[in-house]
């Protein structure tokens, strides 16, 4: 499911931003600080609430400590609602979708593209959406998303 996300995120936003992807939560709690250490900004981070080592929750929590500015989904499958409900309010979580998700033009695009202009509204910087792939993009901004695919979401 990683890759699907993934897939559906570069054919959306390649061609401007750089897309990164994690396999874990420990791995995109990394690459967010590597991303910090280079000075890169962070747009969007998506993480599932269902990830090996820790959850969704926690990792956007870390990022947020890093990247305070930076737009937070969270990807739940049904039965993990009150958690996204619970991150709505204590962590200040910007969106959840519901796993898993189809087509992508109802669910993420439109979110993504909302939180994107948000986020350019208030850092016009660069932007950052997803992955472990810290390679050189030119100057396009990167990203990290996490485990998953999301269908339906509410807020």
């Amino acid at each position: 499911m990683l890759r699907a996300i993934e897939r559906d995120l570069r054919r959306r936003y390649a061609e401007r931003y750089r897309v990164l992807r994690a396999d874990s939560g420990a791995s995109a709690l990394d690459l967010v600080r590597q991303l910090k250490l280079r000075g890169q900004p962070l747009a969007i981070a998506v993480a599932d609430q269902r990830m090996p080592g820790m959850s969704g929750v926690e990792l956007l929590e870390a990022t947020r400590e890093l990247y305070p500015e930076a737009k937070r989904v969270l990807l739940t499958a049904y039965a993990d609602t009150d958690a996204a409900i619970r991150a709505i309010n204590d962590l200040a979580l910007d969106y959840y979708l519901l796993k898993p998700w189809d087509p992508p033009d109802e669910q993420p695009y439109p979110v993504v593209d909302d939180l994107l202009e948000a986020w350019q509204e208030r850092d016009e910087r660069g932007f950052v959406l997803a992955g472990p792939d810290l390679g050189s993009d030119g100057d396009r901004p990167s990203g990290w998303g996490s485990r998953a695919r999301a269908r339906r979401g509410s807020r």
